[in-house]
């Protein structure tokens, strides 16, 4: 399928083979062209894909209709723990809940943290890109694309880099649960629930360790927290300890590998980064709207809505596909052109209102300290080899990125 042709079979959003090796923008450019709202079924029942920006982002701000509570992944590693997670964890929770926790899971965030997470990821950067470099390339996705999580979350979690990079492993194998690179020989399954296990292990080791000797990082936070006066609960704990930890480590790595594939694919506006620093900013956020790496949320409507002649019912799933939002061409002239000048560019990466991302301010940092390093440095990339992409839907993930560096 291409273009905005009749699809020669029924588009199946749920189909990883369209993600692995397919054309998923390919899909959406027709949804949003003559299916916007868009009954998927699947064998456990089905669907509705929101696929037009103004539809997208509409869903996310009326929480009162379409409601996080029962899960925002389909089928994946939050849904299968939507009873205890439910109004526990910031991502599965609506008002009145979802602002309390919000309040406390943000002082993770303050100015200082992201300071100190900037020296950790530049740290952790420029050593990983003195060595790609020195080698003339080699898998960006694997090499350097995953020091930038390392190092946040070294300094958001108070963690050595082994246990750093041991949380990494884990949160891949949970989002990459489906991939038979992270699930192995196990099931997939077995693989979600493994990887869930062990990381909540590591973290209730973490809030041992902080109630013993507290510091400044997000578990000691949120173990001295309290929700209308009230000690946050050790599973509010280890939730949003996990809601952080995901986020952070699986959502920045892809997107910068897909930055780097960028770059690669389209030369002339790497070339204009590296004469112009003033398009930094322009460029990040292009980045992100182009990468779309956490493709959709689900939701599930609380009543009846009728949505562009459609009805959808109470209990239904709701999924808000961000990747197709910011390829609308209602909102974004040219938008399967990569400019690094866009402007305006209020994509919808990050998600919008209540539910934007909590973590979007350390994402942004990341990815600017990356495409600074890259420009500053005059690095030019060349595919060297097949791009491998996630075996998912919900993360739009590129495991394997082989590629020829030159500098100067």
């Amino acid at each position: 399928m291409t273009g905005r042709t009749q699809p020669d079979a029924p588009i199946d959003l749920n189909d990883l083979d369209l993600f692995v090796s397919g054309d998923p923008h390919a899909a959406w450019s027709w949804l949003r062209e003559y299916a916007p709202v868009y009954w998927n079924p699947t064998p456990e029942g089905g669907f509705w894909a929101l696929t037009k920006y103004e539809d997208v982002a509409a869903a996310y701000i009326d929480a009162s209709a379409f409601s996080s509570r029962f899960g925002t992944v389909l089928g994946g590693s939050y849904r299968s723990a939507a009873d205890t997670a439910s109004g526990q964890m910031l991502i599965c929770s609506d008002p009145p809940d979802h602002r309390l926790l919000r309040q406390q899971v943000h002082k993770a965030f303050a100015p200082w943290m992201i300071e100190k997470a900037t020296r950790r990821v530049v740290e952790f950067l420029d050593a990983a890109l003195d060595k790609f470099v020195a080698a003339g390339g080699g898998d960006f996705a694997t090499e350097v694309a995953l020091e930038l999580p390392a190092g946040f979350l070294s300094a958001m979690f108070d963690l050595g880099r082994d246990d750093a990079f041991r949380l990494l492993r884990l949160t891949r194998s949970m989002i990459g649960h489906k991939d038979p690179e992270y699930a192995g020989s196990a099931r997939s399954g077995m693989t979600l629930v493994a990887s869930q296990v062990e990381i909540f292990d590591m973290i209730s080791e973490l809030m041992e360790r902080r109630r013993r000797e507290p510091g400044g990082d997000l578990v000691s936070i949120l173990c001295s927290a309290e929700i209308n006066g009230r000690p946050m609960s050790d599973s509010q704990i280890l939730y949003n300890c996990l809601n952080v930890a995901v986020g952070g480590n699986e959502t920045t790595p892809y997107t910068a590998t897909a930055a780097v594939l960028a770059l690669a694919d389209h030369p002339d506006q790497a070339e204009r980064l590296i004469a112009d620093p003033g398009l930094l900013s322009t460029a990040v956020e292009e980045v992100f709207r182009w990468t779309s790496t956490n493709a959709y949320v689900q939701r599930t409507a609380t009543r009846d809505v009728e949505l562009r002649g459609a009805l959808i019912r109470a209990g239904d799933s709701v999924t808000l596909w961000n990747a197709s939002a910011n390829r609308d061409e209602e909102q974004f002239p040219a938008p399967d052109v990569f400019d690094v000048s866009r402007t305006p560019n209020q994509h919808l990466a990050f998600g919008v209102a209540a539910h934007r991302c909590i973590g979007m301010g350390g994402a942004r940092q990341e990815i600017t300290l990356l495409m600074r390093a890259l420009a500053e440095r005059r690095l030019r990339f060349r595919v060297a080899g097949p791009v491998e992409r996630l075996r998912s839907n919900f993360m739009l993930g590129i495991k394997h990125l082989p590629v020829t560096v030159t500098a100067g």
